[in-house]
């Protein structure tokens, strides 16, 4: 009797957590699914964007690199919880959201966004909104104070990136008119493509460039921050389904398809016109691949991403050759040739391979409201053109008004040629 009575108090327990959990609106599969997605998201900065730009620098300056990354996650965390995550997702108007979320108000450990805590979403936004600037140190490596990496950021995230990302992600004028970015192609590449593009140019390019060569100093580092962003992307990309589900699973397989194909077509481009294919060459192409496939991996289908990874490498490829061979803009790590060009590929191609009607090379369908390539279109180049000039204009701005608070945001000539880790924090990357 006592071991039939056991039996049905057991069975009642797996009954009734369930029963409890979404009686709460919590559904415990998501919620582990984004918390690991989170993590995900965070390793693609610290380490792998950081070893990645590490490498790529010459060895007076990884420590220079490393610090900026290390201190923009700082920062950023701060400035998202502070008011940006506000700017951003709050109810505001349709080009920026209002305080009513500063400091993280009302939000307690039971407030809900969908079915898991807001918390939790607020935290995975918050890895979005750290690797974003970071990206943009790749333009202006080995030249720039310190003291103006941080003003920069501080300026940069509520002025630029708060206002994008409401736009398109909080509800704001670019999602009402049907633009689609599933994981961050205007939000996040666009935005930090543009901005270090006009930080490149403002700042002006290295002592030496381009007569004197500045290869990386440490390809080793590059490759395995190279391994951990692939990896990381999965969290980036499949993580902005917010569920564990079809979307996250499909999104997380033509994120990986792309960075094979844009890996394999950069280093086919570079064997074609160099005779050698390098080591630098498949891991950037890895990152083209990555970058471009991010708006799009939630609507379209597999045969699409691997079009899209291959059209990455090739047009990526020779975008870094136009800006770094024929304008000479010393974009030092590649940062809009790769993320910039890659971000506005990526968003167009969703206008087309989101389409329910290309065969093999289908996707998920359009925004609602939208039935046609050219519809879909429209609302694409539309939302990559705002970003593209709203980004340009205010990046401008934030670095004139960075360099007068800062007193100029450039390191000196001398202070350059000696390297900015001794230089800007008395330490050495290497001793031997």
């Amino acid at each position: 009797m006592n071991r039939v009575v056991f039996k049905a108090f057991f069975a009642f327990l797996l009954l009734s957590v369930p029963a409890l959990s979404q009686a709460e609106g919590i559904d415990s599969g998501n919620t582990a699914w984004i918390l690991t997605a989170t993590a995900l998201v965070l390793f693609m900065t610290l380490p792998g964007l950081s070893l990645f730009y590490g490498g790529l620098v010459r060895s007076k300056n990884v420590l220079s690199v490393l610090m900026q990354c290390f201190a923009i996650a700082c920062v950023a965390s701060i400035s998202w919880f502070a008011f940006a995550y506000s700017l951003s997702f709050a109810e505001g108007n349709a080009f920026v959201g209002d305080l009513g979320k500063v400091f993280f108000a009302s939000m307690p450990k039971d407030a809900m966004s969908g079915d898991i805590p807001e918390t939790l979403f607020a935290m995975f936004q918050m890895t979005f909104v750290i690797i974003t600037p970071a990206l943009i140190v790749g333009a202006f490596a080995e030249r720039m104070k310190f003291s103006s990496v941080l003003v920069f950021t501080v300026l940069w995230i509520p002025l630029v990136y708060a206002p994008i990302c409401h736009m398109v992600w909080g509800g704001g004028w670019l999602a009402e008119m049907g633009t689609l970015d599933f994981a961050g192609g205007i939000v996040v590449h666009v935005t930090a493509g543009v901005a270090a593009l006009v930080a490149a140019v403002m700042i002006g390019n290295r002592e030496g460039f381009p007569t004197t060569a500045m290869p990386p100093h440490n390809m080793t580092m590059t490759v395995t921050g190279a391994g951990m962003l692939w990896v990381g992307w999965f969290g980036f990309n499949a993580g902005s389904a917010l569920a564990a589900n079809g979307d996250a699973a499909m999104a997380m397989l033509v994120t990986h398809i792309s960075a094979a194909a844009g890996s394999l077509a950069w280093m086919t481009m570079e064997w074609v016109k160099f005779s050698k294919p390098s080591v630098l060459g498949i891991v950037t192409g890895m990152v083209a691949g990555l970058g471009t496939i991010t708006p799009a991996s939630g609507f379209v289908g597999p045969a699409g991403a691997l079009v899209i990874g291959l059209t990455a490498g090739v047009v990526c490829f020779y975008a870094t050759q136009f800006i770094k061979r024929k304008v000479k803009i010393d974009d030092s790590l590649d940062v809009f040739p790769v993320h910039g060009v890659g971000g506005i590929i990526g968003t167009l191609f969703v206008g087309v391979f989101a389409s329910k009607e290309l065969g093999v090379f289908s996707g998920h369908g359009f925004a609602e409201g939208i039935q046609s390539i050219g519809g879909q279109l429209w609302a694409q180049f539309v939302g990559v053109a705002f970003g593209i000039v709203y980004t340009a204009v205010l990046t401008f701005l934030i670095i004139k008004l960075t360099g007068l608070v800062t007193k100029g945001i450039r390191v000196e000539r001398e202070e350059e040629i000696q390297g900015l880790d001794v230089v800007l924090h008395e330490e050495s990357g290497y001793t031997l």
